[in-house]
């Protein structure tokens, strides 16, 4: 669960986060999405660090986003943020659409990641070398 953005490593499972639940027909409740999160020590900003849903392309990664989005409003958070990395496309375009704007490209800052987490991959999506961190940010 090791995540690494802009040099710093966090794990997962320790952070914060918002669940994605349905209930079913029988009335069980299933888990389908999670949006994990890390405050900034002076609680102007927050990075969200994954978000995963079960059922790609229905809707509950933007359901998450959007309560995000509200609730760090509501709690007087000024900046929302996020790094993915160069090869992640269709992940660019999905923060793009949700109103995240890109602020910064970190040039060869995998490489440095590497050393915190040696198994990050040589070459990612659709064999694009993994290079770059790619900074994304919504103001609220």
């Amino acid at each position: 669960t090791q995540i690494v953005s802009r040099g710093k490593s966090v794990y997962g499972h320790l952070l914060p986060g918002l669940v994605a639940e349905r209930e079913n027909a029988d009335g069980t409740i299933e888990r389908i999405g999670l949006l994990t999160y890390n405050v900034s020590e002076d609680n102007q900003e927050c990075e969200i660090t994954t978000l995963d849903s079960l059922e790609p392309g229905q809707g509950v990664g933007t359901a998450l986003v959007e309560a995000f989005i509200v609730s760090m409003k509501e709690a007087g958070y000024q900046r929302l943020w996020l790094i993915i990395t160069n090869d992640n496309l269709p992940a660019l375009k999905f923060w793009q659409k949700r109103g995240f704007e890109l602020v910064a490209v970190y040039r060869n800052a995998i490489e440095a990641a590497r050393r915190l987490k040696p198994q990050i991959p040589i070459l990612g999506m659709g064999g694009i070398p993994i290079r770059d961190e790619i900074e994304l940010e919504y103001r609220l």
